[in-house]
């Protein structure tokens, strides 16, 4: 299996079993870490964020210190490819 379907197949089991949706009161985004399945292919590998996955970060981006909290999505939020396509997107990576 390619390394890249794995790991977006584990970040949905993840979702799936996490059950992390919920509200922000800030401009009620919806928090859905589905959302950022766009930036999947960016994060695991070298290549340049697209347009739309830089849109969602920046819709997400209120909820990105939830999905920090949640040990089973922490570790693709807190990736160097994560810290890269924020920086890709001109998003400031969250200080939680």
């Amino acid at each position: 299996m390619n390394t890249k379907i794995a790991i977006i197949c584990c970040v949905v089991i993840f979702v799936v079993i996490a059950g992390d949706q919920a509200e922000v009161a800030r401009g009620a985004v919806s928090c859905n870490p589905l959302q950022l399945s766009p930036c999947a292919s960016a994060i695991t590998s070298s290549s340049k964020p697209s347009a739309t996955c830089c849109a969602k970060l920046k819709e997400q981006r209120p909820c990105l210190c939830q999905y920090m909290r949640n040990p089973n999505l922490q570790k693709f939020i807190k990736s160097s490819g994560a810290k890269k396509v924020a920086s890709s997107c001109r998003i400031p990576y969250p200080k939680c």
